[in-house]
């Protein structure tokens, strides 16, 4: 069964909105809903939307220890584009861009909130 969407906490939903904002244009997505509680955001060829919220039980978010959204790019520019976003739009590095061991390219950074993400992609044919 496909994933529909996934959902982070936010305790700061303008902060939030102006991250997610900007690491979806990279992939060429738009704000497809918001409201004063929630705002999401989906791709241009489908897959699952992300959407941030403020927790529905009024306690402050807090970031899933473990939990890591990973982002497919289009390639290693993207990769690179991607993390220089999210690092110019109120996130932090949780490893640049470069190739892994265990043969793709990715990097790694946490939202405003603390969530953890990656960009990456397949290695590149020649």
């Amino acid at each position: 069964m496909p994933v529909a969407h996934v959902t982070f906490g936010t305790n700061d939903l303008e902060r939030g909105a102006h991250f997610y904002d900007a690491i979806m244009a990279e992939f060429g997505g738009d704000r497809t809903f918001a409201h004063d509680k929630a705002i999401g955001w989906s791709f241009p060829d489908g897959g699952p939307s992300i959407g941030i919220t403020y927790p529905f039980d009024g306690e402050p978010a807090n970031r899933g220890n473990g939990t890591m959204f990973a982002l497919m790019a289009a390639g290693e520019d993207m990769v690179r584009r991607v993390h220089a976003a999210a690092l110019a739009h109120g996130g932090s590095c949780e490893g640049p861009p470069g190739p892994r061991a265990n043969g793709f390219y990715a990097a790694y950074f946490r939202d405003p909130d603390g969530n953890k993400m990656n960009a990456f992609c397949m290695p590149e044919t020649p």
